[in-house]
């Protein structure tokens, strides 16, 4: 990046135009992003005020109980969903010795990541369907995923498939173990 913002606001909007150009399959992708340890630290600040901002969304609009269990619950979900692809990405990196990209790639996702959710939740906010939603934006997450592996971390062809399904492999099984840990929500309807 040759001109590296000087400002948290600078890099965020540099880090929003980073995002349209993974989404666009931009080559210049990459250099929107502070891919140093530095850049590391802003983008893990912001991913991680976004998921406790989203934890809290509904206890603040008044739509979860009171108890605050709900908000704890979310952001346990939140981070261990986010935690287990991460650590399966960095497997993979080590196996096929690129551990070089694993702190670009972390920029990257925890950028796209921050600004995918709160487009979810601005989506939802002006009314439209949860299944539209979550499938249209989860099309964008894959599109994302394949593009920070090729643009970013630059891998092969064949090593970005392998390095995409095995962060959605590991998405996967955290949403299982969640799922038997914690329990289907209330509100899902799940017979007893």
């Amino acid at each position: 990046m040759a001109n590296k913002p000087t400002t948290f606001i600078e890099e965020l909007v540099s880090a929003g135009r980073g995002v349209i150009a993974l989404i666009m399959g931009d080559r210049k992708a990459a250099g929107y992003f502070d891919l140093s340890l530095r850049g590391l630290a802003s983008s893990l600040i912001i991913f991680l005020a976004v998921n406790a901002f989203m934890a809290y969304a509904p206890a603040l609009l008044r739509t979860a109980p009171a108890d605050g269990r709900g908000i704890g619950v979310g952001l346990l979900i939140s981070l261990a969903l986010a935690a287990i692809p991460v650590g399966l990405a960095a497997l993979v990196l080590r196996q096929v010795k690129r551990l070089d990209g694993f702190v670009p790639f972390l920029v990257a996702d925890f950028w796209a990541n921050s600004f995918l959710s709160v487009a979810m939740a601005l989506l939802l906010l002006v009314g439209l369907p949860f299944e539209i939603t979550v499938i249209g934006l989860g099309i964008v997450v894959l599109i994302v995923e394949i593009n920070i592996a090729r643009l970013i971390v630059t891998l092969p062809p064949l090593q970005i498939a392998t390095f995409v399904i095995a962060q959605f492999a590991g998405g996967l099984v955290g949403v299982m173990l969640l799922g038997m840990l914690i329990g289907a929500p209330a509100d899902v309807g799940v017979p007893a």
